[in-house]
């Protein structure tokens, strides 16, 4: 049986390259793992060298394929599936290759998928896999973020700043992937950002660039991150100003902010377990409805 990797062009001259991946979906709480792993690919120019094929991974009504004009063309078109996408930075002043993969959360065999994953891992010599994630957690949006995560190093670890999570529960392709690696005695670590859970239906910068600044720490490299901390300034008056206007959601914001002064907050599994914060929700929709320019879609 054929494998669904694909390689495309085999990079040359590998330097103990590390694997930074991100899913979009259940791992991606406010879009904060996906949007720094675009970040990384968009600000080192990453080249796209490899992908995972689709079909054995996707349910197509779920994840739909989408169809564009191919090469500028009015009449001919072309489908983009929903692959798994693998891109690499080989540049002088990192100590290592990168190799950025990004994908939908695959609905169907996982463990096949994650044999993908590592027979890339291996063919490119990675010395490490490094997943991100963003978990929604009953954190206020005026703090720090906060980044949990596992490491199969200890030093590793440290060299992350994480702390292990205490969480048991249901689990997604991060998880299981992971695991996988620990098992095929492949190094790897999880970094996760705790995302407000009553913003999440909003893409998060502010987690997104806690991410990013850890994962350029531990590579000691830097990129330019300009555009995004921008955006997290404006995140974070947007927020503000909602805020202000409502009185009951700025009581609820105060109640987190003393409890994560008092303890380590916690990751909340379900929507459903979470506290009642539907003003805060419909606030932030209002607001942003307000921000479309006339005529946008939403």
């Amino acid at each position: 049986m054929a494998s669904p990797l694909v390689i495309e062009t085999l990079p040359e001259n590998l330097r103990r390259p590390i694997l930074i991946m991100a899913f979009e979906g259940w791992n991606d709480a406010a879009e904060a793992a996906t949007t720094a792993a675009r970040f990384l690919i968009g600000g080192w120019a990453a080249e796209k060298f490899a992908r995972i094929d689709p079909e054995e991974f996707y349910h197509f009504g779920l994840a739909r394929p989408q169809v564009r004009f191919k090469g500028g063309s009015e009449t001919e078109r072309e489908i983009l599936w929903p692959a798994t996408e693998f891109s690499i930075v080989q540049e002088p002043e990192l100590a290592r290759d990168v190799i950025v993969g990004v994908a939908i959360e695959p609905h169907l065999k996982w463990r096949t998928y994650c044999a993908a994953v590592l027979e890339l891992a291996r063919t490119c010599q990675v010395s490490l896999v490094l997943t991100l994630g963003a978990l929604l957690a009953e954190v206020p949006h005026t703090r720090p973020v906060q980044l949990v995560g596992t490491a199969t190093d200890p030093e590793l670890a440290r060299r992350l700043g994480i702390r292990p999570t205490r969480y048991e529960g249901p689990t997604g392709i991060v998880g299981v992937l992971n695991t996988t690696c620990r098992e095929q005695e492949m190094a790897t670590a999880s970094l996760w950002a705790n995302v407000p859970h009553y913003v999440s239906g909003i893409e998060n910068p502010k987690a997104a660039l806690a991410l990013l600044r850890r994962v350029l720490g531990l590579l000691d490299a830097k990129v330019d991150l300009t555009d995004l901390e921008e955006a997290t300034k404006q995140f974070e008056k947007n927020l503000a100003e909602i805020v202000s206007q409502n009185a009951k959601v700025a009581a609820y914001v105060k109640k987190l902010e003393a409890k994560a002064a008092e303890e380590e907050p916690e990751p909340a599994p379900a929507p459903e377990e979470l506290p009642p914060a539907s003003d805060l929700v419909a606030e932030i929709e209002q607001f942003l409805r307000q921000q479309r320019p006339e005529g946008s879609k939403d």
